[in-house]
């Protein structure tokens, strides 16, 4: 289902529930793909939860969108959009107060599902805002500590819920830098599940289901 223009382009599945503010998972895609991509989830995830997902703001040729650019051809390697990526972050935490308001969720009840990109863009929303964030499935990235700001304060970090995980064999993001996710968060306090599966940069069936479950027993 096609939605209502708010400012960012979305799908979303309606949650089964008939009264009250429903809790919601917002899909956040990878480098190069599109909203329809991780959607293909919505109709094995649990039938209460509202899901949205997402499109990238920066278009890329010939097809595809993008949280923040990646530039392939730097000196050293890979060389991402800090800029651009806080920007995009500023953009999904006031997406996700749009989409609340707009279709009666319960804001005090948001799960992030992030794959590649979009799992950084999670880390940066969830670590960067606490508060407006309940649970995060991170899938296939890791944390750009650049893009955050852990200025908290007075915002509580312990009841963030994480599960990650990576490919093992993953030839886009090194899974070394997947490990040191677990580290991070348990610096911060944060309740955590980090696991590997024997695949490269993808979301392997026994990963879904494991991720799945997670979910099912924090909603």
């Amino acid at each position: 289902m096609t939605t209502a223009p708010l400012s960012l382009e979305h799908l979303i599945r309606p949650s089964s529930l008939k009264n009250g503010k429903p809790p919601v998972l917002f899909m956040l895609h990878g480098y190069g793909s599109n909203e329809e991509d991780l959607f293909s989830f919505a109709p094995e995830l649990p039938e209460e939860l509202c899901i949205i997902s997402v499109r990238a703001p920066y278009p890329l040729q010939p097809f595809g969108n993008a949280w923040y650019a990646i530039h392939f051809d730097a000196d050293q390697g890979k060389w991402s959009d800090d800029a651009q990526a806080i920007k995009s972050r500023e953009k999904i935490i006031g997406f996700i107060d749009e989409a609340c308001a707009t279709y009666h969720l319960n804001e005090e009840n948001i799960t992030l599902l992030g794959f590649s990109q979009g799992t950084i863009l999670s880390y940066a929303v969830a670590l960067s805002y606490p508060e407006k964030i309940r649970n995060v499935i991170a899938l296939s990235g890791y944390i750009n500590e650049k893009i955050i700001s852990l200025e908290h304060g007075e915002k509580k970090l312990s009841h963030l819920n994480v599960y990650a995980s990576h490919g093992s064999v993953d030839q886009v993001i090194p899974v070394e830098w997947a490990q040191k996710i677990p580290d991070f968060l348990k610096k911060l306090n944060i309740p955590h599940t980090y696991e590997e599966f024997p695949t490269g940069h993808g979301v392997a069936p026994q990963n879904f289901y494991s991720f799945k479950k997670w979910l099912e027993d924090k909603i």
